[in-house]
């Protein structure tokens, strides 16, 4: 077989092309630090790096979506903490409201002290996070949510949803309540408030104060029902009545749940030698004293519920108004008394209500820091992942290397040999 000085040419230079590109592959490989630089180079490792990366990219969203989230929820809990504080402080003045050795001007005092929290309630609702939005208007966020209506009350404007956001693919969380939760609300087992007042919002008009309501049985087959007590007949000779609320129709009725007839009587017969009346109903009691006029009533109602909502600013409302108005005759000593009392218990639901939902927020937190901890286990995960499909083992390459140098120098030297054969060297 006859083999041309143009084949050998063309052989040596192909061999010499390949080890360079071999050498050159390895080469870049120890520049890069990458085993896998081009997806030819191992196409189904560089098929799953992919995936690893598109995992990492989302992982990594959802990690700036927790910063967001814990910016919020920090927010939160730190506005909570003094609108828990503003409670406290307005339930003191309260206290100090209630001693009969006060003046009217000491009351005014205290009543100024206490628009000074009422303003600051009404401030920590409308705060704002860092974006300008409101926290606590649920999704209606570009509005304050607590505005004051004509008559000077405040008004909830906000809606009703809590905002959440997804902090890992499988967990959507609340970054903040809404207002009605916070402000608006009581803990499931807030008990029953009583509230000298009628249904259409009108003061009393006679001097009947009250004492509880007190928790007899909480088994009793009609506890957690709405009661009120209301007053009839003559300013002489009044008459009571406790009534029921009838949730299924809608109105007050005269019976228990049973058919048992509550509680009735001549107002002026039925009380004690002490000037009280002690009436139980419902697994409660409630003690009254004084003289009621008729068409007055005594709501005994479950706080929070159907018949009577919670409202943290209704309440402080009703305080500064009695403290603000001088109690110059029997009725507005017993609207004053009344009213301060029942406030007092709507501040500690309302206590109690902030401290839960402070609670629920500190939760959350600690949630967050748990997921953090879940997403760097998975990020390391994911990194060694990488790092075995597309990492260089920098020995092995360094091994190759060299012996790619080798493999290059020789068919370097074969090239130059194999040129230099001639017939002429052997005639």
């Amino acid at each position: 077989m006859r083999i041309s000085t143009v084949t050998m040419f063309e052989q040596s230079t192909a061999s010499m092309n390949r080890q360079q590109s071999d050498l050159m592959r390895v080469s870049q490989q120890i520049a890069t630090g990458r085993r896998v630089v081009n997806p030819s180079d191992d196409p189904q490792a560089a098929s799953r790096a992919i995936g690893v990366d598109q995992a990492k990219a989302v992982t990594e969203q959802f990690s700036d979506s927790r910063v967001s989230a814990r910016n919020s929820l920090s927010q939160t809990e730190n506005i909570i903490n003094s609108v828990s504080d503003a409670i406290t402080s307005a339930k003191g003045l309260l206290i100090q409201a209630s001693s009969d050795t006060l003046t009217s001007e000491n009351r005014e005092s205290i009543a100024s002290e206490l628009k000074g929290v009422y303003e600051t309630l009404i401030g920590q609702a409308n705060s704002t996070d860092g974006n300008g939005r409101y926290l606590f208007g649920g999704y209606k966020d570009n509005t304050p949510p607590f505005v004051k209506s004509a008559d000077g009350s405040v008004e909830y404007r906000g809606d009703t949803n809590t905002r959440e956001q997804r902090v890992d693919s499988t967990r959507l969380i609340p970054v903040a309540d809404n207002g009605v939760t916070i402000f608006q609300s009581v803990p499931s087992g807030a008990g029953y408030v009583a509230e000298a007042k009628k249904e259409d919002g009108t003061l009393n008009q006679g001097n009947v104060t009250f004492r509880g309501p007190q928790t007899l049985d909480v088994n009793d087959a009609d506890y957690g029902s709405d009661y009120r007590v209301s007053f009839d007949g003559t300013a002489a000779d009044p008459t009571y009545q406790v009534q029921r609320f009838d949730n299924e129709t809608d109105t007050w009725v005269d019976n228990d749940t049973d058919g048992a007839a509550l509680s009735s009587g001549n107002w002026t017969d039925d009380i004690s030698e002490e000037g009280s009346l002690s009436l139980e109903f419902g697994g409660l009691s409630i003690s009254l004293e004084g003289t009621p006029a008729p068409d007055d009533e005594i709501l005994v109602a479950k706080s929070g519920g159907d018949v009577r909502g919670a409202d943290l600013f209704r309440t402080m409302e009703e305080a500064i108004r009695v403290l603000e108005n001088p109690a110059d005759n029997a009725t507005k000593k017993a609207d004053q008394r009344n009213t301060l009392n029942t406030a007092m218990r709507d501040l500690d639901n309302s206590l109690d209500n902030v401290l839960t939902v402070r609670a629920s927020a500190g939760a959350r937190l600690n949630e967050l820091d748990v997921i953090d901890s879940v997403s760097s286990n998975r990020m390391l995960n994911y990194d060694q992942t990488l790092s075995d499909l597309v990492d260089l083992d920098y020995t092995e390459a360094i091994s190759e290397y060299s012996l790619r140098q080798v493999g290059m120098q020789a068919a370097q030297k074969a090239f130059v040999d194999i040129k230099g054969l001639s017939l002429f060297n052997y005639m």
